[in-house]
């Protein structure tokens, strides 16, 4: 069995697994509007080693780009910026690595010291 993902003008609608024989067949629509994923892909590195399948496993709500064959996930803030190596948003500054817990604060462009 595999992974698709069901694209609608460029965005990923849901996500099944199914084999393609099955869905050549059209009962799940026009079989040209599904691409295959794989869940063990993330950051463009297959997590077992194996090779990489479209930078990331697709996610409903995520963007199919054709020239980079790539699924990406939504902007997570206006500020960050695509990595076209990994398809992931990053922050236009590193977080910082002294054991606290941040969230980005877009308005200052900066992360903040986490606080429940």
């Amino acid at each position: 069995m595999s992974h698709f993902a069901e694209i609608e003008n460029g965005i990923v609608k849901r996500v099944i697994v199914i084999e393609q024989e099955m869905l050549d067949t059209g009962l799940w629509g026009d079989p040209k509007n599904w691409i295959q994923t794989s869940y063990n892909t993330f950051q463009g590195k297959h997590l077992l080693g194996g090779k990489p399948l479209r930078k990331n496993y697709a996610g409903v709500g995520y963007t199919y780009d054709k020239k980079l064959d790539a699924f990406i996930p939504p902007q997570p803030y206006e500020s960050w910026f695509l990595n076209e190596e990994t398809c992931i948003w990053d922050a236009p500054k590193k977080i910082p690595e002294d054991g606290k817990m941040y969230e980005w604060d877009d308005e200052t462009n900066d992360w903040k010291e986490y606080k429940k």
